[in-house]
């Protein structure tokens, strides 16, 4: 073979090679990318072979450990298959190439910069180097050791200020945090008053254990003050249920003077709150959260799993009166019995060591570029925003709803949340919530929401006629 079509076949063979960019995050992801776009774009195809490690190193200028990483990573996407001596082939495709474009799932957006392999060994190193294994291998029954409940301290001190780590108690995530006080703040029967538009698993938590949920009428500046105390008059009402910043789904945050009148109306009326706040810490300037203005008539929940990684699973529920944080534990144990101790322990050694605020800035930032995007590429269709990890979009009169949704995951591949999802017992807006953090890769999820914005564009498909 002449050199000159060596080089022409070697120059073939990185055709599909993108450009490093400064801040999209380790290298051997992004060579990882590279071939998964490559792929599906058609500039790479089944079969083709790719440089050896050590040639491809040389030509992007990276160590070979870099490489290495990249074609495991490539691998587990099931992208590329090894075939011994013979090298390394870009792989048929296979289920996971064409799975839903997921645009349903609120969890956030892995920010630029950081190289989670490099910080879970960091943090469970420090972990191991300061924890005995045998205690992280065994029974924890108190809420959270007291380092816990100190990070715990620190992670809400942002919110309300100054907390005393003894009324924080430690949570396997923001869901087992809310039924055990669902058990301990009320009775079967009773009634748990909400906004319309309201989280799925609050509903789906109050009907397994026999309470109901009843919708208060809302404005703009979030749930009526008269409205919540001509219910609370009307019936017996145990709980107030509210999310009031950057609420899930409609992105809207209630104004910092309608959560004081709606603190003293639940004050007057003997109704506890439930604060449930994941997005807090992402919105721009937010009020101060209601447990500020009544900390002894609210129980105020936060959770690392909106503004850091699900899986740390890991939320702090602040409860000032110590009857019924005691109550609390003790209905959370029956649960649940206790939050994992490896990943409690990596949530509190990240909050300690400052690697959880390092985190939470880049899905902060991550998540701003996000909401730019989706605003440029759904231009005049999304409900104004900027901050947090999902879209309110309304919908135009010839779609529905639970139509565009069908439609989405039909004939573009999309999965997206209809707003039934979010109501019950009353008609629900004309709108899906749209989730931003589920796709990893920016260019994925800008193509996403392209092919939203084309679907949006263009009227119903034959099919979708009788749902509209």
């Amino acid at each position: 073979m002449s050199k000159s079509k060596s080089i022409q076949d070697e120059d073939r063979a990185v055709a599909w090679l993108g450009r490093f960019e400064q801040h999209a995050g380790p290298r051997y992801l992004q060579i990882a990318d590279f071939v998964e776009r490559a792929l599906a774009d058609g500039r790479l195809k089944p079969g083709d072979r790719l440089p050896p490690q050590r040639r491809l190193a040389q030509l992007l200028q990276v160590d070979l450990t870099t490489v290495t990483r990249a074609y495991d990573e490539a691998r587990r996407r099931n992208l590329l298959e090894g075939q011994g001596a013979r090298g390394t082939y870009a792989a048929a495709p296979k289920v996971e190439l064409a799975q839903l474009l997921d645009l349903s799932m609120n969890i956030p957006p892995p920010p630029d910069g950081v190289d989670f392999d490099d910080l879970l060994k960091q943090g469970l190193a420090q972990v191991l180097l300061r924890t005995d294994s045998g205690l992280l291998m065994n029974y924890h029954l108190g809420g959270g050791s007291r380092a816990d409940r100190a990070a715990g301290a620190a992670w809400l001190a942002p919110m309300l200020g100054r907390v005393d780590q003894e009324q924080v108690v430690v949570c396997p995530g923001a869901q087992s945090a809310l039924a055990a006080l669902i058990l301990t703040l009320s009775r079967p029967g009773d009634i748990i008053l909400a906004e319309p538009a309201v989280y799925p698993g609050l509903r789906a938590t109050a009907a397994q254990l026999g309470r109901r949920v009843q919708a208060v009428a809302v404005d703009a500046g979030g749930m009526l003050p008269d409205a919540l105390e001509k219910a609370c008059g009307k019936q017996r009402v145990a709980l107030l249920y509210l999310n009031p910043t950057l609420q899930n789904p409609t992105t809207h945050t209630m104004p910092a003077a309608r959560r004081r009148e709606i603190a003293r109306v639940a004050a007057r009326c003997g109704v506890q709150i439930i604060e449930d706040d994941p997005y807090w810490l992402l919105a721009d300037a937010p009020p101060p959260p209601l447990a500020h203005y009544a900390p002894r008539q609210v129980s105020y929940i936060s959770t690392l799993s909106k503004c850091l990684a699900p899986g740390l699973r890991t939320a702090f529920v602040l409860l000032s009166d110590p009857q019924q944080r005691e109550a609390f534990m003790a209905a959370l144990r029956s649960l649940v019995l206790m939050p994992a101790p490896l990943t409690t322990a990596l949530a509190t050694q990240w909050i300690h060591d400052g690697s959880a605020q390092r985190l939470l800035a880049g899905v902060k930032e991550e998540a701003r570029k996000r909401q730019l995007l989706a605003h440029q590429l759904l231009a005049g269709k999304a409900e104004a925003g900027g901050d947090g990890i999902h879209v309110w979009l309304p919908l135009p009169s010839y779609w529905t709803a639970h139509a565009l949704a069908q439609a989405a995951q039909a004939e573009e591949g999309l999965a997206v949340t209809s707003s039934e999802a979010f109501y019950a017992g009353s008609p629900p807006p004309n709108a899906i919530r749209i989730s931003l953090g589920s796709i990893r890769d920016g260019h994925r999820l800008a193509a996403a929401l392209r092919k939203l914005s084309q679907l949006l564009a263009r009227k119903p498909p034959a099919r979708h006629q009788a749902l509209v």
